[in-house]
C-alpha cells in the first residue's frame, strides 16, 4: 500500500510538471528585443535580448542584412537561456556559431558574406540597412521568433547635397548637420575603388561635422578608371569649396583619409593650406599607382616590386610585401614631403594589414616628423586588425577585388580583433577632429599607441 501511495504520488509531480510546462507554452511567447528600440544609427550598437524561453533552453540565433548589391551576409550564435528563460547577449555567452563567449554584437561585427571575396556595400545613405534576427530552436531547427533591426544613416536635419556643375569641377556629396552652425568641416577622400562612399560622411554629420564626401575617379563625368596621374589641384578646389561653406567653422578643416588616398591626404596637408588636421588610415607615405601633379611639380609613384608577391595558404594573392621601402635611395623622390605641413597628424595602421605595411609607413611618417623636430602627430597601431578599418559593425572584410592589381588579394585580419580596432578608432578619429578643429589643440606631444 506504501508503494503504491508513492508510485502516485510521482505520477501526480509528473503531470504537474507537465501542466506547468504547458501553462508556461501557452501563456508564454518567445520573442526578440532590440533596445532601446529596433531602430538605431549604424554605427550604434543595440541590446540584443529573447524572452519567453524555458529554462537553459539552447537556442540558435541567426542574423541576415543584404547590401546595396544583393550580397547577403550572415552570422550565428548557439546560446542558451538563464534560470528565468531569457538569452541576453550582453551577458549569454555563444557556445559556437560565429564567434565564441559573451559578444554583444557579435551577430552584427561577426557576419560573412555569402559571396566569396565582397565587402558591404552601401551607396544609398537615405535608406536604411535591415538586420533580420532568428530565434531558432536548438534540437529542432523550429523558428521561434524574429525581429528586425533598422539600421540608419542619416539623423532628422541633415541635409544631402549632391555637387554638380555648379561646384566647378569636384564631385561628390556635402553633408550639413542640422542646425545654423558653424561646424568643424571634414573632407572624406575614400579608397582607390573610384565612385564615392557616403557611410562616413553621413555618420559623422549625425556627431555635428560639415562633410564632403568627394570622388576623385569613377563618378559622373570624372574618368571611369584610375588616371594617368592624379591632379592636386583637383583636391586644392575641394579644400577651398569646403572651407567657404558658411557652416564650417574654420580656419581649417580635417581630412579624412583610407588606403591609397591616405598619401593623397597627406600630399594636400603638405602642399596645400587650410588643412589643421589629418587622419591617415592604413595609407602609405609615399605616393602610390600613379603620379602626382601640383601645378610644375610631379611626384613619381614608388614602383612595385612584382617578385615579391606571394600567396596565402587559401591560395590567394598576398601583395603586403610589393610595395618596397620608400625610405631606400632609389623611392625617396615619392615620399611625401610632410614636414612642410602645419597639420596635426593622426597616423593608424593594422599591424596584419596584407595590402601593404601600414605600420612601416606610419612609422617612417612619424620618424621624418620628429626628424624635422615636429611633434604634431599621434600613431596608433591595431593587432591582428586587416586592411580596410570602416565604421563600427561593419563586417570585416578579409580578401576582395583590388582594382590596381586585377585581381582578387588577400587584406588581413581577424573579425573580433578587426571589430575592436574600428571602435575605437571611430571614437577617436571624432575626437582628434574636435580636439584640432574646436580649437581644443592644447599644443601635446606627440603619442603612440597600440591597442592590444
Amino acid at each position: 500500500m506504501f508503494h503504491q501511495r508513492a508510485y502516485g504520488e510521482v505520477i501526480s509531480k509528473i503531470w504537474f510538471i507537465r501542466f506547468q510546462t504547458t501553462l508556461r507554452s501557452s501563456s508564454q511567447q518567445v520573442c526578440v528585443r532590440l533596445l532601446p528600440s529596433p531602430r538605431c544609427f549604424f554605427d550604434e550598437p543595440v541590446h540584443v535580448k529573447v524572452d519567453g524561453l524555458s529554462p537553459h533552453q539552447k537556442v540558435e540565433l541567426r542574423s541576415k542584412l543584404k547590401d546595396d548589391k544583393g550580397v547577403i551576409f550572415r552570422a550565428s550564435a548557439l546560446v542558451a537561456a538563464d534560470a528565468s528563460g531569457q538569452v541576453d547577449l550582453c551577458r549569454s555567452p555563444s557556445l559556437g556559431g560565429s564567434y565564441t563567449g559573451v559578444e554583444s554584437m557579435g551577430l552584427f561585427w561577426a557576419m560573412v558574406a555569402e559571396t566569396p571575396h565582397s565587402k558591404l556595400l552601401k551607396k544609398n545613405v537615405l535608406g536604411s540597412m535591415m538586420v533580420d534576427i532568428e530565434v531558432l530552436h536548438g534540437d529542432t531547427g523550429e523558428l521561434l521568433a524574429t525581429e528586425t533591426n533598422e539600421r540608419l544613416f542619416m539623423t532628422e536635419g541633415v541635409r544631402r547635397i549632391p555637387l554638380g556643375m555648379k561646384a566647378g569641377r569636384i564631385r561628390g556629396v556635402l553633408f550639413l548637420p542640422p542646425g545654423q552652425g558653424p561646424f568643424p568641416g571634414v573632407l572624406d577622400v575614400y579608397t582607390l575603388g573610384g565612385g564615392i562612399s557616403e557611410v562616413r560622411a553621413s555618420l559623422l554629420a549625425n556627431k555635428g561635422f560639415v562633410v564632403l564626401a568627394l570622388a576623385y575617379f569613377g563618378f559622373q563625368d570624372l574618368p571611369r578608371t584610375v588616371p594617368k596621374y592624379f591632379d592636386l589641384e583637383y583636391f586644392e578646389e575641394a579644400i577651398t569649396f569646403l572651407r567657404q561653406q558658411p557652416q564650417v567653422q574654420g580656419p581649417g578643416i580635417g581630412i579624412l583619409s583610407i588606403s591609397k588616398s591616405g598619401d593623397l591626404a597627406l600630399s594636400m596637408a603638405s602642399f596645400l593650406s587650410g588643412i589643421s588636421a589629418t587622419a591617415w588610415i592604413n595609407g602609405s607615405n609615399a605616393n602610390t599607382v600613379v603620379p602626382l601633379h601640383y601645378k610644375d611639380l610631379i611626384i613619381p609613384s614608388i614602383t612595385p616590386i612584382v617578385e615579391n608577391v606571394t600567396f596565402s595558404p587559401s591560395g590567394i594573392l598576398d601583395i603586403r610585401d610589393a610595395l618596397p621601402d620608400p625610405e631606400t635611395e632609389v623611392n625617396r623622390g615619392s615620399v611625401i614631403p610632410i614636414e612642410r605641413s602645419s597639420s596635426r597628424f593622426l597616423f593608424a595602421a593594422s599591424e596584419d594589414d596584407r595590402n601593404w605595411n601600414s605600420c612601416l609607413f606610419a612609422q617612417q611618417a612619424a620618424a621624418r616628423l620628429r626628424h624635422h623636430g615636429k611633434e604634431n602627430f599621434e600613431v596608433v597601431m591595431y593587432p591582428r586588425a586587416g586592411h580596410f578599418l570602416e565604421v563600427p559593425y561593419i563586417p570585416h572584410c578579409p580578401s576582395g577585388f583590388h582594382p590596381a592589381v586585377g585581381q582578387v588579394v588577400v587584406f588581413g585580419g581577424e573579425a573580433k580583433a578587426h571589430h575592436q580596432a574600428q571602435l575605437d578608432l571611430w571614437r577617436r578619429v571624432q575626437e582628434f577632429f574636435r580636439k584640432h578643429l574646436e580649437g581644443n589643440n592644447t599644443g601635446e606631444k606627440a603619442t603612440l599607441y597600440t591597442r592590444g
